[in-house]
């Protein structure tokens, strides 16, 4: 039984998988960062895509996946369970896989994944490529956070004031979310900016302004 390669030997294998040409000599930077084993593997792919001009198909490809594990939960747990051989997983899902007539550039992600006893990583794969496609897009996560639902009115308002300050082709993806902790005001959080207006953080605010007066 072959044992697991280093991740630099994997990699680079990955590479060659996905490269159309034979020579994938350096990687497309995605527009956005993701980190980990899960992380390489998404930009990996990414690039290939990118350069085989077959990003959207693999995007759709990866949506059909996702979709496929979110349906048949014991799918996630037969790919998760180390008492099954890899090769054997591995060639299970390829069938699955092929089923959905996914692009080669999909089938050869998952052939290394089960290739390197990784196929139970799947879901944060597919979560870390989610990630650089929402960027490639445009498309900002974006989370409004208030004490109580917002009404109908509010809620069209906060978004037309929310899309000012989009740039040029962005997109604001926005959720709300309630949490009566935060007793009145909101929080937003834009990417990776945050604006906290909310009154219990102006509570905690005056309660250490007094504990430093005393």
């Amino acid at each position: 039984q072959c044992s697991i390669m280093s991740s630099s030997a994997m990699f680079s294998i990955l590479r060659r998988q996905f490269s159309t040409s034979g020579a994938l000599r350096q990687l497309v930077v995605p527009p956005t960062q993701v980190f980990g084993l899960e992380g390489r593997y998404a930009t990996a792919l990414y690039s290939a895509a990118v350069k085989s001009k077959k990003l959207e198909q693999v995007d759709q490809d990866l949506g059909k996946v996702s979709q496929l594990l979110k349906s048949d939960p014991r799918l996630g747990e037969f790919l998760n369970n180390p008492l099954y051989n890899k090769v054997a997983k591995s060639a299970a899902f390829a069938k699955l896989l092929t089923g959905l007539k996914v692009s080669d550039l999909t089938l050869n992600l998952f052939n290394v994944l089960g290739l390197n006893g990784r196929l139970g990583r799947s879901g944060q794969v597919l979560a870390s490529f989610a990630i650089i496609m929402s960027a490639h897009k445009g498309e900002v996560p974006t989370e409004v956070v208030t004490a109580r639902p917002l009404d109908s009115k509010e809620t069209q308002e906060l978004q037309s004031v929310l899309n000012s300050f989009a740039k040029s082709g962005q997109k604001l993806q926005v959720s709300f979310r309630v949490d009566p902790s935060i007793v009145g005001g909101m929080t937003v959080a834009i990417g990776d900016k945050f604006v906290d207006m909310s009154t219990a953080s102006k509570i905690r605010l005056y309660h250490n302004l007094l504990k430093q007066s005393v």
